[in-house]
């Protein structure tokens, strides 16, 4: 009688064994989920980060985090107290393409170090596109971003230093709102578009 118990519990074990060793492969929805997952991790995007992109549970979207991370040393300018000159510091940027490099740039010119201000920390970016040697910037100004004329020339002439810093930047052409404006802030002569 234990003989007899035994062969029936060993087969009830192996008949289990097998049974669920088979389960996920003859399983429709284990297959269809793998099938799902698997074309996404295969597919390499446009950095050879095919993983990834099964990692971010988005199928076919690359993750816009995920382009490759460029460095630049450049330099920014910034006025004193006094607002009578500029002055250079340099600064490390991280960019992912050519916009990105200049809206940076633009984002550091705003930043000053302590001690220093910056001309352009007021002012709103609203769009910025590089094409063809020509950087458009279109700003707002609020009028807490106004200048008088020597903080207008010196705002012009920290913007034209930092940008003209990139070889292939030939001109830049700054609108305020959409516009061409005669004057940036009313004062000094601001030209369209602004020639290296």
């Amino acid at each position: 009688m234990k003989k007899l118990w035994l062969s029936g519990l060993l087969a009830i074990l192996i008949i289990a064994a097998v049974g669920c060793g088979q389960k996920p492969g003859t399983s429709p929805q284990g297959n269809e989920t793998s099938s799902i997952q698997d074309p996404v991790a295969a597919t390499p995007d446009s950095n050879g980060g095919g993983d990834d992109a099964g990692q971010n549970g988005q199928s076919g979207i690359t993750d816009p985090g995920t382009p490759e991370q460029l460095q630049a040393d450049i330099t920014v300018y910034f006025t004193d107290e006094d607002i009578m000159d500029l002055k250079p510091i340099k600064r490390e940027i991280t960019y992912t393409d050519a916009n990105d490099k200049y809206e940076t740039a633009f984002k550091a010119l705003q930043m000053a170090d302590e001690g220093l201000i910056s001309l352009w920390d007021k002012v709103e970016l609203n769009a910025l596109d590089f094409s063809k040697g020509q950087l458009v910037i279109d700003i707002t100004l609020p009028p807490e971003a106004r200048l008088g004329a020597g903080g207008e020339s010196l705002a012009i002439e920290a913007l034209k230093k930092t940008m003209f810093q990139f070889d292939e930047v030939e001109s830049i052409e700054v609108t305020v709102d959409g516009e061409q404006l005669e004057s940036l802030m009313g004062h000094v002569d601001l030209d369209h578009p602004i020639i290296r």
